[in-house]
């Protein structure tokens, strides 16, 4: 776990909020005579924590199967969530949509929100605070600022030379992934010949560790320095979810 983790939101404050948020908005909505009904949450694809694909894939099993991919199982289930349509009703009515979003400024005389209901429930229990800007912000320079350092250059190398004994030329381990080649739905053999070979790469450099590492360092030399930001977020952030939590109990 990266040290900036303790000041960003976890998944469960996330269903928090978000359950809270569509509490209010529903509210808000039945008060200007529309029945809402909110779009499910789509599954998750892909990394299942901060770090889990941060530094590149590291499942060698999946890789033979998917490449660079999520497990099908996983796209399955998200693709099949948009097909049964991952969105709320009142996508397709303008009068509804007005009152959600705001463009509309009121309705039969009762003034609209500022940002219509959604902008209502996002004031009302902070939603911003979620977004926990300030720790994002610290957390992506550390990541970009750790591949200067020497340790992880050094480490870099050592995957490159390894990839190019196997015939492939990339300076960065997140260059392989990021091959545009790899991009459509489809797994190629060589999608899947080079994912695991970029693997193997990596068990034998240990890059991942040492990038890891080199962040983490960086990251808790970050916090240092924005300590007192970073406490008034979180603060914000605690109290935003105590406040969603006592709603979504309430309506239970």
């Amino acid at each position: 776990m990266l040290p900036i983790q303790a000041y960003l939101p976890t998944d469960e404050e996330q269903q928090q909020l978000s359950q809270a948020k569509k509490l209010l908005v529903g509210d808000c909505m039945k008060g200007f005579g529309f029945d809402w009904v909110p779009a499910p949450d789509l599954p998750k694809v892909g990394p299942k924590t901060l770090t889990d694909w941060r530094y590149g894939i590291h499942d060698m099993n999946l890789s033979r199967e998917r490449g660079y991919k999520p497990a099908a199982t996983e796209m399955a289930a998200y693709d099949a969530a948009l097909k049964e349509g991952a969105q709320d009703r009142s996508s397709s009515d303008k009068a509804e949509i007005g009152v959600l979003n705001g463009t509309s400024k009121d309705v039969d005389g009762r003034k609209v929100p500022k940002g219509g209901c959604i902008g209502a429930a996002n004031r009302k229990i902070n939603t911003a605070a979620a977004e926990a800007r300030t720790a994002i912000d610290l957390g992506n320079g550390a990541f970009i600022k750790a591949k200067q350092d020497p340790a992880v250059v050094k480490a870099f190398a050592a995957w490159s030379g390894c990839m190019k004994k196997s015939g492939y030329d990339y300076k960065e381990p997140l260059d392989a992934s990021d091959n545009p080649k790899f991009g459509s739905e489809d797994v190629t053999a060589e999608e899947v010949s080079t994912a695991t070979t970029d693997i193997t790469c990596r068990d034998r450099t240990d890059v991942a560790r040492i990038w890891f590492k080199a962040e983490a360092a960086l990251q808790k030399q970050a916090i240092e320095q924005h300590a007192e930001q970073l406490q008034t977020d979180r603060r914000a952030l605690d109290t935003a979810v105590k406040k969603a939590s006592k709603l979504v109990s309430a309506a239970k």
